[in-house]
């Protein structure tokens, strides 16, 4: 099997590693270099965006 290709965009993943600190590590040593703490914090925050977002999308229709 290969690897799965990711949902979030590295835009969008940058976006969130500099939101909560650890940008210089991916910078320095990869998304390899992060913790799983750091990666668990970063998918926390994308799915607060995401259900921010739809409940936004839901109040205007």
């Amino acid at each position: 099997m290969g690897r799965r290709r990711g949902v979030m965009s590295q835009a969008f993943k940058d976006e969130l590693a500099k939101e909560l600190g650890f940008y210089d590590t991916v910078q320095k040593d990869g998304w390899g270099g992060i913790t799983a703490r750091d990666a668990g914090s970063m998918t926390r925050r994308a799915i607060e965006l995401a259900e921010a977002h739809l409940a936004n999308q839901k109040h205007q229709q």
